[in-house]
């Protein structure tokens, strides 16, 4: 067991898995997953939006975008449909580097380093309030002189000052040449996308669970993406971006923005 894993307090890797249905959590996580549901029913819905988003847009990047390098940060547990299992079944050559710094996703991270043969996936073990640090390790794997796509889904919550948070996108970005994407989602509050629930969610779980969170409005969900052109349909519930025909008439709204913009 890594010495850096604590099962004493609920942890959002753990926490996220099991809204998923995964079974990499500990019974603190789970009470806390139960909690927190109780403050707000749609957490669940709100963690598989994000996942299939993830599926979508990865698709999308490598299908039609043909993207072929994704540097993907704040990995999460391993479940179904990793970034490199979406973009290696449209793209075998693609390569893939995660970032994570929770001891128990490196403890899992060989579940993520099974690549096809013509591409490659990596692990790097930072903080994403390390960019510099990411971006040296990952241009080991990637070729930052050649497109990215930077995938940053629910980690900038984790960034609790937004000039901070803002800055490491830019950070990111300028680092990567055009015709590289940065891929967002985050958590908020407004009504429009029924955030209110998340307010008593997010109070509990700063006090009784790690790292803390903080949701953003859509003026400041909008400015990580500051010079990019941002992909059709722009801003919206991660559930309601470019949903496929079957899902648009189910697909709930969610209270956490998704986007992805391309760097022009």
């Amino acid at each position: 067991m890594n010495d850096r894993i604590r099962t004493d307090i609920a942890h959002n890797a753990r926490v996220w898995n099991y809204w998923l249905g995964g079974k990499d959590n500990y019974p603190v996580d789970r009470a806390v997953g139960d909690q927190v549901t109780g403050f707000y029913p749609s957490i669940g819905e709100v963690a598989r939006a994000d996942r299939a988003f993830l599926g979508r847009a990865v698709t999308h990047l490598a299908a039609e975008a043909g993207v072929r390098q994704f540097l993907d940060i704040g990995t999460g547990l391993p479940t179904a449909d990793n970034t490199h299992e979406v973009a290696q079944r449209v793209a075998p050559d693609a390569r893939i580097v995660y970032v994570d710094n929770d001891p128990i996703v490196l403890t899992h991270a060989r579940a993520l380093l099974t690549s096809a043969p013509e591409g490659v996936t990596e692990y790097v073990d930072a903080d994403a309030h390390d960019p510099e640090k990411i971006l040296a390790a990952a241009g080991e794997t990637l070729d930052l002189s050649r497109p990215v796509a930077v995938m940053m889904l629910g980690i900038l919550n984790f960034v609790l000052d937004t000039d901070e948070a803002r800055s490491i996108a830019r950070t990111l970005m300028d680092a990567v040449p055009s015709g590289s994407y940065l891929v967002l989602t985050h958590p908020t509050l407004e009504p429009e996308l029924g955030g209110e629930g998340n307010k008593a969610a997010m109070a509990f779980w700063n006090e009784n669970a790690t790292p803390p969170i903080t949701a953003r409005s859509r003026a400041e969900f909008t400015s990580f993406l500051d010079g990019l052109d941002v992909l059709e349909p722009g801003i919206v519930s991660c559930a309601r971006w470019r949903p496929a025909a079957a899902e648009a008439a189910q697909a709930a709204t969610v209270a956490q923005f998704g986007a992805v913009g391309r760097k022009p």
